[in-house]
């Protein structure tokens, strides 16, 4: 159940016209849903116009199944029940995320980053559901539009929350802040990512820190000490930031790392004195960074080094993000949400732990600007440096990254379908990796019948 939101307070939040009842204005509202079929007895709906699909066209089917007001960009016929008019409902989600946003006082994590922005989430989830009931981001929602719709999902009794934030631009992370008003600001890495609108990795930390300015009074600033920008951040707003990381001259770093692949990865995190042991669940070595940085929030919100550990070690993975899937022939990691140079070194590095043959299925990696074909090449010659025994490349980009690693290249998914089981062998580890638009899903589905 939400937290008591009237109608009359979102009109106010979105500046939008109310039309209808006024006497009930006083109603509060049980969700805000953008999808007509999950409208529930006492919903908001919003009418957003899409390229295929104009939200509009269902507001009397929502009314019908319970909604009790929609916002639109347009008045809808024979309307029964109220609606706020606006000029855009993009726009007034935000506005009202906000303003509901604003009804709790409570530890909002808000975090970003190049790489490990989901996996960072899920472990500071694990962590901080130790003490707090928590609510975290589902799924990709972690744009301008996906941010509002999480808070606007926050329970009346959330204790805590973890809300991902994801940019490709300068002015966006701006945009997301002001809705989350983040206590504890988390950046995992500044990677070579988003560089057509972006330029470069200092146009990338410029755009991520954005987060800084509209954090609350009081926020703290968790940043990878390991990572040569955020390295450099000495003060946020008279504060001193709190640095993770490998290297021992973080505040939070670890030692003992060892990484038994699908038997996970222990290590020895290393904070105030303290010495905490725990084996992550996850098969990548970088998850030991993601552990410290959870650490950093938990210990921040007064979790007992029981729960830390406990929390570290409830984590989970999600999706097709270093997911392992064994067929009883061979085992592929399913790694193909996205990719960019550094979460693509990142999972050559966690390849390598693996025993046996390991292929690298690696396809295009987009929006890295004017040096796209130049980073391509240089992930070649990185995944056959790390001694991977097969490389593939799929895609037009992916050619220059598979004459980087002097391995084999393909056109399409199709062609390569064609010729895989030719390639891979009984017992291979096969990674399969490349940005989300590439759809190297449908490679995980076909390897799965070898």
């Amino acid at each position: 159940m939400m937290k008591p939101f009237t109608l009359a307070e979102i009109a106010a939040a979105c500046g939008g016209q109310y039309i209808g009842d006024e006497a009930m204005k006083s109603l509060c509202i049980t969700s805000v849903e953008r999808d007509s079929r999950q409208i529930q007895e006492g919903s908001l709906f919003l009418a957003i116009p899409g390229a295929n699909v104009d939200g509009h066209d269902y507001i009397e089917q929502c009314y019908a199944d319970g909604a009790i007001c929609a916002i639109c960009e347009k008045a809808p016929e024979n309307a029964e029940k109220p609606y706020i008019l606006v000029p855009s409902t993009l726009e007034a989600v935000k506005k009202i995320g906000k303003a509901y946003r604003e009804k709790f006082d409570i530890p909002i994590i808000g975090v970003s980053g190049s790489v490990g922005k989901t996996s960072t989430k899920e472990m500071l989830y694990a962590v901080i559901s130790q003490k707090y009931k928590t609510h975290k981001t589902q799924g990709n929602l972690n744009n301008e539009l996906g941010v509002p719709l999480t808070l606007l999902s926050m329970p009346e009794d959330t204790e805590a929350a973890v809300i991902e934030m994801g940019i490709s631009g300068f002015g966006e992370m701006t945009r997301l802040s002001e809705m989350v008003q983040p206590t504890i600001c988390v950046i995992t890495i500044i990677g070579s990512c988003h560089l057509e609108q972006l330029g470069d990795r200092d146009g990338v930390c410029r755009a991520k820190t954005e987060m800084f300015a509209n954090a609350r009074e009081c926020a703290e600033y968790i940043l990878n000490g390991d990572d040569d920008k955020l390295s450099q951040i000495t003060e946020v707003r008279g504060k001193k930031p709190i640095f993770f990381g490998l290297m021992n001259q973080n505040p939070y770093h670890a030692k003992n790392i060892k990484n038994s692949g699908e038997d996970g990865v222990s290590c020895t995190l290393c904070f105030d004195d303290k010495e905490l042991n725990v084996v992550i669940p996850a098969i990548g070595t970088y998850m030991v960074s993601n552990a410290l940085a959870a650490v950093a929030a938990g210990n921040m919100l007064g979790l007992s080094d029981e729960q830390l550990i406990n929390g570290v070690q409830a984590y989970k993975t999600v999706g097709s993000r270093a997911n392992v899937i064994n067929t009883g022939k061979i085992r592929i990691i399913d790694d193909c949400y996205n990719a960019n140079p550094t979460s693509v070194k990142a999972s050559i590095d966690t390849l390598k732990n693996f025993d046996g043959r390991k292929v690298a299925i690696l396809g295009d990696m987009k929006e890295l600007g004017a040096d796209e074909r130049e980073l391509h090449y240089e992930i070649g010659k990185y995944a056959k440096a790390q001694g991977i025994d097969v490389i593939i490349g799929v895609g037009p980009l992916a050619l220059e990254l598979a004459k980087g690693a002097e391995g084999l290249w393909f056109d399409t998914i199709g062609e390569l379908n064609e010729d895989i089981n030719n390639i891979i062998k009984n017992k291979d580890t096969v990674l399969v990796k490349a940005s989300h638009s590439m759809q190297f899903e449908k490679i995980v589905e076909s390897l799965k019948y070898y």
